[in-house]
Formats: structure tokens, C-alpha cells, sequence
């Protein structure tokens, strides 16, 4: 095969990946639910009883009237299930793949948030890693640094 036609193979198969992921992701969210309507849930270990709705931590109640909370016992007896959503989801836009690598998603707060009021709610306080972490910042360090600050609205590294 030639290298034109190599390239067009590699092509095409990029194409119908493309349009495989699209068509999973109208199935993931059926019409009339936007990506911006799911629930953020987290599992806090503690009773249910011990996480009262009328006195969510600071990092949710800043949120105020803009979020809907949901509190019940989570699956297993394993503490409590607290679920987050914001009421206002704004624009499809906002919560597209470029806005997420932008850190510009409205949910990557409210992620954080939660992620917060867990410890919060689980140990008193929410830890952070010491600063500086090395004496020497080395270029490795530094894309370490970057990634770890952009994982903080994702949950993820």
C-alpha cells in the first residue's frame, strides 16, 4: 500500500472513532439532559444524621440558592452519599472538552467544592501539600506543579 493510501486508511479510521464518540455521548445524555445537568456525588464517611442539608461546609454553602443538594445513606452501609448539581447549567459551551481544558467549566468549582466539604465533613480540615514541595524547581517539578493545579477541577490527574 502506498503511503497516500496509509494515510487515508489512518484517516478514515480516525473519522469513524470520531463519529463512534459522538454517538455514544447522544446516548450517554438522551434529550433534554445536558452534560452540565449530572450530579457530582461523593461518598463522606459518616452517618447520614451527621450531615445535616440545613448546614452544608462553607465550600458548598457558598454556593447558596445556585446548587440542589441530594443527602441519603449510601449504598452498603458505607457512610453517606452527598450529590451536588447547579440548578442554572448555562450554555452547552461551557462544558465542552475545551472549556474544561481551559478550566473554565462552571462544574470544576463545584467539583473542588464538594471534594472540600468531604474533608471537611470527614476530617475537620482540608489538607493541602506542602509548598514548596522541593528546594530546587526543576522542569519536571514545574509540569508536575501544572498538572496537579489543573487536576483540582477534574478530580483527576
Amino acid at each position: 500500500m502506498s503511503p497516500a493510501g496509509k494515510s487515508l486508511t489512518v484517516a478514515a479510521a480516525g473519522l469513524a472513532a470520531g463519529a463512534f464518540a459522538v454517538m455514544r455521548r447522544a446516548k450517554a445524555h438522551p434529550s433534554g439532559t445536558a452534560a452540565g445537568d449530572r450530579w457530582l456525588t461523593v461518598t463522606v464517611n459518616r452517618a447520614p444524621h451527621d450531615v445535616p442539608a440545613d448546614k452544608l461546609p462553607a465550600p458548598l454553602q457558598a454556593y447558596g440558592d445556585r446548587i440542589e443538594t441530594r443527602i441519603r445513606p449510601a449504598p452498603g452501609d458505607r457512610g453517606t452519599e452527598l450529590a451536588v448539581r447547579l440548578k442554572e447549567t448555562g450554555p452547552d459551551t461551557a462544558h465542552s472538552l475545551p472549556a474544561r481544558l481551559a478550566g473554565t467549566d462552571p462544574r470544576q468549582d463545584l467539583r473542588r467544592a464538594l471534594r472540600e466539604a468531604k474533608a471537611l465533613l470527614e476530617a475537620g480540615e482540608v489538607l493541602r501539600p506542602d509548598t514548596p514541595p522541593t528546594t530546587h524547581d526543576t522542569p519536571g517539578g514545574k509540569l508536575v506543579g501544572l498538572l496537579s493545579r489543573r487536576a483540582g477541577g477534574e478530580g483527576v490527574l
